[in-house]
Formats: structure tokens, C-alpha cells, sequence
């Protein structure tokens, strides 16, 4: 039977904080498709306004699997959509939808964040198809295409947006989940120390934006040569399925040790934490201890947060686990020291050299071919707009029903010269 919106079923499981599932749903009605939605606790009901195709879960974990199969058959689904693919009820969901041939569709914060999000089928991270791709094979594709690659807009961005919905969402999860008694959260801290977590952050947000400046300062006019460390979230499903560390400490004494053995003695380090870095792991103290116990106490900064460009304009070197963060620093042409799996991993701009030797004195990056690959991305899986403000819903659903409908995935379609126009982002929003 030919593939039609008319006899296409979306099963969609969780997505991200706030009503952009539910958009996404109503405008695949809107085309024809059949949507339904199972939701796994109240925060998931709040954002899902289609009441007639909500379907609750509310069974334990152990019950999913066959849940799963049985709402597969039950509704003829040919398709099943989801945000993130690694916490528990998405990983089996997808391998049993692939094992039955059903379409695949997996959103993700964007890997250009924060201007674009990351729709990619089969899986995202580590369990991307760019995974197993070159360099060579991007620019083969990149033939079939003469666009110019995407700019991002002046002004973007919804971290606010963001941190609102997490809150919103914990809070219905806490004192409105009582039909949901099974529910596990897919995360070792429980729903109310996520909430107030959550609502910390949002209450200390112009505090902390007075700390930032101040520290950035510090850094910007004290003169000296630095390296920069960019930090994740300790719980983020990168650092916890793709990454060589069980925690972050892990990384931060490695870093710190390989800095204090290779890097000249005038250098500093500088660790930025993540935005949504909310204080669970004592990422500070942490850094604290190590630096005095490698005698590097004086030369060792830590940032909360906040946007990267004024650190990245004077770094000399950068290192992370797997950050998506890392791809501002490869557009600058700033070396690179990874330890994780990421879809930019390419030996063509990623640093091979042991860490000593890295902050001794690294290799600079090939800036051509990174920029092979960013374009590359723009041009599949990056799509402009973003989940949580308004506006962006807007611009990101004038194109992803279209890319979720079409039969070939992004990469496919670029390769067989049959993708759609991409949109050019506004400058000014």
C-alpha cells in the first residue's frame, strides 16, 4: 500500500516539557494521519489537549513492554514518535518498533543548539545515523545541494521558556498524579526534588546572572592564556549512555590532572557549567578539592552558566565529554578534546592527542571540513525553531510535519537530491 498521511497512525510517547507534542499532533491530524498519546503521569496529561486520543499508562514498568505491543496492534500504528531515546520506556519502545518495521521519529535538543532542534529517525547521540558516517560521504551528499548555509537570527532563544515548563511539569507530577501511582521517573532523583530544583532555579535566576557577569568579567580582564571545560548535566542521557564517566567528578579530576601536567604555567582553566546546571551534583566543590590537590587552586575558574560565546572569543583549547556545546568551539577553529560519543567525533577537526599534550600544545582543527559537516547537518537533521517559546513552535512546525510525512529520512533525502528547500532563518526575530 502507497504511504499517505490518510493511513499513517502516530503513537506518540513522551516528549519534551510543554505543548509542543500537542501541536505537533494537531497539525498530523490536520494532514490526515491518525494521532494517539500515552501518557505515563499528570505532567504528561497537562500538556495534551486532544482528550478523545490521550491514553493512559498506568501500569508498572514491568507491564510496558507488552503494552506497547498490544497499543501497536490494537491501533494499526505505523509510526511512533518520542523525545530522547535512551531512558527506559523509549528504548524499549523503539527496539520493538523496529524490529516490527514501524517508522521511528526521535526529537532531541538541537545538536546546533540553541537556533535549531535535532529531528532524526531511528535514534539520536550516540545511536545516530551520523555515527557511522565521514566526512567524505557528507561532502558526496553536500554535492546534491547549492543552498548557503543557514545563519542564525540575531536574537533566539527560550531558556526561560525552558526552566518554566520543567517547573509546571514537576508540579503536576508532584500533587496531581494521584492516577499515576506507578509512575518512575526515568531519572534517580525523585519528582519533588526535581520540582524544587527546578523552581530554585527559576526564583535565582537574576542572582546567578549578577555571579555569572562577575566571574566572566574576572576572567575576560585578567590577561591571561586559558583553556575552557565545557561541563553537562551530570543525569543529561549523553554523559549517562554515551560517555566513559558514571559521574562527573570523574571527568573534572581527569581534566584538572591533565591540565596541571601539561598546560604552561601562565595558562588558566576554565569550567563552564551547563545553563540548566541546577546545583544536584556539587559540581563547585568538586572543583575546589581537585584544584588544591593538584596545586593548580590559583589558576582554576568555575562560570555558571549563561551563553558561551564571551569565554569561546579568547579560549586557546577546549574539552568536554560530548557537550553539543563543542560545535561553537569547532566554528571558531578552536581545538578540541572529546572523551564521549557524539555525531561530531570526526578525526578531521577532533583532537587525538593525550591531554597533557593537548593543553601542552594542540592541533588546530580542519576548518573546512567542519564546515562541510555543519552544513550538513542544517541541511538534515537540524531543523530551525525550538520547543518551549511560542515563536519557536512557530517556525519549527512550518517544516517538520512535511519531513515526518515524506517517505526518505533527512540524510536519505539529501543523498538521492530529493530533499526539500530548507528555510533561511530570519536575522532579526
Amino acid at each position: 500500500m502507497e504511504s499517505t498521511p490518510e493511513n499513517r497512525v502516530f503513537l506518540f510517547l513522551q516528549g519534551p516539557h510543554g505543548p509542543f507534542f500537542n501541536r505537533l499532533g494537531r497539525m498530523l491530524r490536520k494532514a490526515g494521519s491518525q494521532v494517539w498519546r500515552v501518557g505515563f503521569n499528570a505532567g504528561d496529561r497537562a500538556f495534551w489537549f486532544h482528550q478523545s486520543t490521550y491514553i493512559p499508562f498506568r501500569g508498572k514498568s514491568d507491564d510496558w513492554a507488552q503494552t506497547f505491543i498490544d497499543l501497536i496492534e490494537e491501533k494499526g500504528v505505523t509510526d511512533i514518535v518520542l523525545y530522547g531515546d535512551t531512558r527506559p520506556i523509549h528504548a524499549s519502545a523503539v527496539e520493538e518498533a523496529k524490529r516490527r518495521g514501524l517508522g521511528v521519529h526521535v526529537f532531541e535538543e538541537g545538536y546546533m543548539r540553541p537556533f535549531w532542534i535535532t529531528y532524526e529517525r531511528g535514534g539520536t547521540n550516540g545511536n545516530s545515523r551520523l555515527m557511522d558516517m565521514t566526512i567524505p560521504q557528507m561532502q558526496k551528499a553536500l554535492a546534491n545541494s547549492d543552498m548557503e548555509t543557514p545563519l542564525p537570527p540575531a536574537r533566539w532563544g527560550d531558556m526561560r521558556h525552558h526552566i518554566f515548563y520543567g517547573a509546571l511539569y514537576h508540579w503536576f507530577v508532584m500533587f496531581r498524579n494521584g492516577d499515576y501511582r506507578n509512575f518512575r521517573p526515568h531519572r534517580s532523583l525523585s519528582v519533588t526534588k526535581e520540582f524544587r530544583l527546578y523552581l530554585a532555579r527559576l526564583l535565582l535566576m537574576p542572582w546567578q546572572a549578577i555571579e555569572r557577569r562577575i566571574s566572566t568579567l574576572r576572567i575576560k580582564h585578567g590577561g591571561f592564556p586559558y583553556h575552557l571545560a565545557l561541563l553537562q548535566l551530570e543525569h543529561d542521557s549523553s554523559f549517562q549512555k554515551h560517555s566513559p564517566f558514571e559521574t562527573m567528578p570523574d571527568f573534572l579530576d581527569l581534566v584538572i590532572e591533565g591540565f596541571a601536567k601539561g598546560a604552561p604555567k601562565h595558562h588558566h582553566l576554565v569550567f563552564k557549567a551547563h545553563p540548566l546546571e541546577d546545583g544536584r551534583a556539587p559540581i563547585r566543590k568538586s572543583i575546589r578539592t581537585m584544584s588544591k590537590k593538584y596545586g593548580v587552586s590559583d589558576r582554576v575558574h568555575f562560570v555558571r552558566g549563561g551563553k558561551l560565546a564571551q569565554l569561546l572569543n579568547d579560549a586557546r583549547t577546549a574539552v568536554t565529554v560530548n557537550s553539543t556545546a563543542a560545535l561553537q568551539v569547532l566554528w571558531r577553529g578552536i581545538p578540541l578534546k572529546v572523551f564521549g560519543r557524539a555525531v561530531y567525533t570526526q578525526p578531521e577537526f577532533v583532537s587525538e592527542q593525550p591531554l597533557p599534550e593537548f593543553f601542552a600544545g594542540a592541533s588546530r582543527p580542519d576548518n573546512r571540513a567542519y564546515k562541510d559537516f555543519r552544513r550538513y547537518l542544517l541541511e538534515t537533521s537540524q531543523l530551525p525553531g525550538g520547543f518551549y517559546s511560542s515563536r519557536g513552535r512557530r517556525q519549527l512546525m512550518r517544516q517538520v510535519v512535511d519531513m515526518m510525512l515524506a517517505h526518505e529520512d533527512p540524510y536519505d533525502a539529501l543523498e538521492s537530491g530529493r530533499a526539500a528547500p530548507r528555510q533561511q532563518l530570519r536575522l532579526v526575530e
